[in-house]
């Protein structure tokens, strides 16, 4: 975890206070997050932390716990903390020498990756510069230079072998450096000449840079991976395909399948008839905050799900704003 850890990550954020939720009554009430990872339905591990902000608006640490299975293996505060409180401005997990027992943990929350490519970092010739792992794409044509040879060659064949299906007249696709070491991605297309036509990423349009880098994450690694709106300038009609490319991608990987955590609005997405209620989790807005649903279990969306209506049919209609009509009274 490597430039991480707890105070680095509250500050990244801009505090405890920002952190917290809009509805919290007390300046100082204490955050609480509970991760349990499981294999099939069978309890792995369990972390629990819990902390708030000292008068001096600094994170502090009011609990942190570790579960393998059922056994609790770390309870914090412990004596030692009591005595030195300033061992509670770090947890356990990010110290190597004291998360031995369930290093595991860290090293699962370390494989979770964030993707929401923006093509004009992709785009920026000074894109890499001071960036790295960037889930905003800043260094996207980096990471696939620096793999090796025949992987980054064998990802490219499958990338572009579904991108033809977005793209007809793309017919090659290719990454090279120019002299300045600078990485481009090149793609050749189909017209009236033999040889057909070269770009680069500076020609590529939006949704086919965001397609890419879909496709490329999906492919890249091994932990949970977190897609926000993966459909943005994409066709309605490729976006529909979105969560079978998903999975058809990672049948042919030789690692586990990834678990993919998929944000959107779009009813397009929601189309595919193989999402289950259980795949579902909904945001339902209140004025004491948002509360997360399972669509497994509220008993309506479960039951129209199996009698073969689509997400988009059962779960758009129960998180439309309730004055969103309102939106065409602008200006009036």
């Amino acid at each position: 975890m490597s430039g991480g850890g707890f105070q680095k990550s509250i500050e990244s954020r801009g505090g405890v206070s920002r952190i917290r939720s809009l509805s919290a009554r007390h300046p100082y009430t204490d955050i609480i997050i509970q991760v349990d990872l499981q294999e099939e339905e069978a309890l792995v591990w369990r972390y629990k932390i819990a902390f708030t902000q000292d008068n001096q608006r600094r994170p502090i640490l009011k609990e942190e716990k570790v579960w393998r299975g059922e056994h609790l293996v770390l309870d914090r505060p412990e004596d030692s903390d009591r005595t030195d409180p300033q061992r509670l401005r770090q947890t356990h997990l990010e110290q190597t020498i004291a998360n031995v027992e369930f290093r595991e943990i860290a090293e699962f929350f370390a494989s979770v990756n964030y993707y929401h490519l923006v093509p004009q970092l992709i785009r920026d010739p000074e894109r890499s510069l001071g960036r790295r792992a960037d889930p905003y794409g800043g260094d996207f044509l980096e990471q696939i230079a620096n793999a090796q040879k025949h992987t980054r060659e064998a990802r490219l064949r499958r990338i572009l072998a579904a991108l033809k299906v977005a793209v007809p007249n793309l017919n090659e696709l290719k990454l090279e450096r120019d002299e300045r070491g600078v990485p481009h991605l090149y793609g050749n297309y189909k017209h009236w000449r033999p040889k057909g036509a070269w770009q680069t990423e500076a020609d590529f349009s939006d949704g086919t840079l965001r397609l890419m880098g879909l496709l490329w994450s999906l492919l890249e690694g091994s932990g949970p991976i977190l897609l926000e709106e993966p459909e943005l300038s994409l066709h309605p009609e490729i976006v529909r395909y979105v969560p079978q490319l998903m999975l058809h991608v990672q049948r042919g990987r030789k690692r586990a399948v990834r678990q993919v955590l998929l944000s959107t609005h779009s009813s397009d997405i929601l189309r595919d008839e193989g999402i289950a209620a259980d795949e579902v989790l909904l945001f339902i807005p209140s004025e004491e905050g948002s509360e997360v649903q399972v669509g497994a279990e509220i008993a309506e969306v479960r039951q129209l799900l199996e009698a073969g209506l689509t997400a988009a049919e059962v779960v758009i209609p129960r998180t439309r704003p309730p004055d969103a009509r309102q939106l065409s009274l602008f200006g009036d």
